[in-house]
This record gives C-alpha cells, sequence and structure tokens, in this order.
C-alpha cells in the first residue's frame, strides 16, 4: 500500500466575513398569549371570505422592485451572505390572494392555537393554514423573491412561514421595547432574510415605514408596502424597526423568514427571536431537522470530494479536511446553544 501523501500546510491565514451581529430577543420568555382582544368585525369581516385554493396564475402578480438598496449603499459591504440590503416595495400577491391569507389568519383554530404576545410586539399569529404555506412554497414565488434578494432562498422552515403582526387602531398595542411611534421594537432578525407583505388596506394610512440604521448612526426609512406588495431585507444583518401606521384602520403584515437553499452558504440562524413566541415542540424539531439535512449535505459532499481525490491519487489535504470538521464543529456547538430547556 502506497504511503500517504499529505499537502503542506499552507501559511496564509484563511480569511472571513464579519460574523452576524448579537440578537437582542424580547425579554418575555415563555409563549404567552395577547391581552388584547381583536375587534369582531375584523374576524367577522375576514371570516366572509370564501376558501379558494392556491392558484399561481391568479394568485401572484410579482412586478420587480424600482429599487434594489446593496449592503454597500448603507455601509455594511462584506457583511452578510448577498449584496441585497433591503428592496422598494413589489406587488407580490393579489388582493384575492391577501383575502384567502386573512380569512385563515382570523379563523377559529388560528386564533385559539397560534396567538402570540412579547414585549416586541402585542399581537401575532404564528403556525399557518394550507393557503399561505402553498403559496411560500410555490416555486414561482421563491423564484422571484430569491432573484430580489440576489440569492436562492427557502422558507427557513414550515413555523417561520407567515408571523403575523397584528395592530389595530381601537385597540391598545403598547409595545415595550418601543415608543408611541413604533409598531415593532428596534431589533436584529434571527434569520438571514426576511419578506414582509402587507396583509392591510393602506388606503388612509400615513407611516408604516421600515426604518433602518446605519453604522453611522443615520435612519432611513424605506417605503411601506400596500396590500399585498412586499420588502425583502436582510434582516439578520440589518437593526431595523417597523414604524407605526397613522390614519388607517390597522397595520397588519406578514413575515416570511428565509434562508440560503444552498448547505454551503453560511448559516447563522439563530432562535433568539423565535423561542419566547413558538410552540417549542413544533419549533425545536424543525430547526433540528433542516439543521440535520445542512450537515448530511455537507459530508455527503465532502466524501464525493475525497473519493475522487483518491482516485485521482492527489495527496491527501490536511489543512482542508481540519477546517471543514472545525466548521461543522462550531455549526453542531451552535445548535447545541440553540436547543435548551426554558423554564
Amino acid at each position: 500500500m502506497p504511503a500517504l501523501t499529505i499537502s503542506p500546510v499552507t501559511t496564509t491565514p484563511p480569511t472571513f466575513p464579519p460574523k452576524a451581529p448579537h440578537v437582542i430577543g424580547p425579554k418575555t420568555k415563555n409563549a404567552t398569549r395577547p391581552s388584547v382582544d381583536i375587534p369582531q368585525f375584523v374576524i367577522d369581516e375576514a371570516r366572509a371570505t370564501e376558501p379558494v385554493a392556491w392558484d399561481v396564475n391568479k394568485h401572484f402578480t410579482f412586478q420587480p422592485p424600482a429599487k434594489i438598496h446593496t449592503m454597500k449603499d448603507i455601509g455594511l459591504e462584506g457583511h452578510g451572505i448577498s449584496t441585497t440590503a433591503v428592496s422598494d416595495p413589489f406587488p407580490l400577491f393579489s388582493q384575492e390572494a391577501m383575502l384567502q391569507m386573512r380569512r385563515e389568519i382570523f379563523s377559529d383554530s388560528v386564533l385559539e392555537n397560534c396567538r402570540y404576545a412579547s414585549t416586541f410586539s402585542a399581537n401575532m399569529v404564528r403556525g399557518m393554514a394550507p393557503f399561505t404555506y402553498d403559496a411560500w412554497w410555490s416555486p414561482e414565488v421563491l423564484a422571484k423573491i430569491s432573484e430580489v434578494a440576489g440569492i436562492e432562498l427557502v422558507p427557513a422552515f414550515d413555523f417561520e412561514i407567515a408571523n403575523i403582526n397584528i395592530s389595530i387602531n381601537d385597540e391598545s398595542n403598547a409595545v415595550e421595547d418601543g415608543d408611541n411611534t413604533t409598531s415593532f421594537a428596534w431589533h436584529y432578525d434571527s434569520f438571514p432574510f426576511v419578506c414582509v407583505t402587507m396583509v392591510s388596506d393602506c388606503t388612509g394610512m400615513v407611516g408604516g415605514e421600515t426604518a433602518i440604521q446605519l453604522p453611522s448612526g443615520e435612519i432611513r426609512k424605506i417605503r411601506g408596502p400596500a396590500m399585498g406588495s412586499a420588502v425583502v431585507m436582510q434582516g439578520r444583518y440589518i437593526y431595523h424597526q417597523a414604524l407605526k401606521a397613522f390614519g388607517g384602520r390597522e397595520r397588519i403584515s406578514m413575515v416570511t423568514a428565509l434562508r440560503p437553499k444552498s448547505p454551503f452558504v453560511r448559516d447563522e440562524i439563530i432562535l433568539t427571536g423565535s423561542r419566547a413566541i413558538s410552540n417549542l415542540s413544533e419549533l425545536y424539531p424543525q430547526y433540528t431537522e433542516y439543521r440535520l439535512e445542512i450537515l448530511e449535505e455537507r459530508f455527503r459532499a465532502k466524501l464525493k470530494e475525497e473519493r475522487r481525490r483518491g482516485a485521482m491519487r492527489k495527496p491527501f489535504d490536511l489543512a482542508n479536511i481540519r477546517g471543514f470538521l472545525t466548521e461543522q464543529k462550531e455549526y453542531l456547538e451552535s445548535m447545541l446553544e440553540e436547543l435548551y430547556e426554558v423554564e
């Protein structure tokens, strides 16, 4: 048997992009139901819509955004996993599609089992129903959102499809970690990209923008979308908040968390922002499954690469394999940091 040939170890240190910012989650530690009821007229109006199945030809109305702001534009060049920072609002779903989603949001089963509250947002719905799932797993929808994001994306996992933030103007929706102009407190997201879709009719609405803070401290506002329109943002790496809307009856937005489809793109997803507003018996298994799938794909690819190297009788690259194993070890350790009992 021939002796093992090992490539010489390089002395050039590898370069890494900046790590994702630290995320401060809500002060809420356990899943909590909202203390404020949703007005009955909002519920009745939503339930008046007759249910239909998702139809991409009827319900998908994408048009490209007028502008896509880059990470360089906002002083964060080199951060994140794509050059896209945030898009201008663009049409995504038809009004009929949004009425179907409202019907699901305000259905009996969802209001009974899927409502949450935190110090970041007083009224949320998480864990949605068939029409909404079908819309967000539609290949056509994901292709266009990926086009805007500059990287191929998929929903992070099912439980993170359609986090609904509900603010009704005749109810008290105080945000503990914000002020009276805030609909959702300043924060970094726990997921690399989000697509924020407006569920409300914005007629008569003033405000409702997304504010982002630049490294210089400057605040920029991105115009809020109209009903059925959306904004794509690399929120894991951008400090931002949702500003309160005035003049309209409500501001209901749908936030879908997205991650890279490729298992070889850097993955810095954490559960800080989700743990306190989730059913952990759903959140933890889905998080674990997607992470194990990523690891499976990475190890399969590395095994294939090693077999090809051996067949071509190339030297064994000790530094390369140690770097790969170290990266996967850190990935597993990051999972252990996220998976723990909540008291």
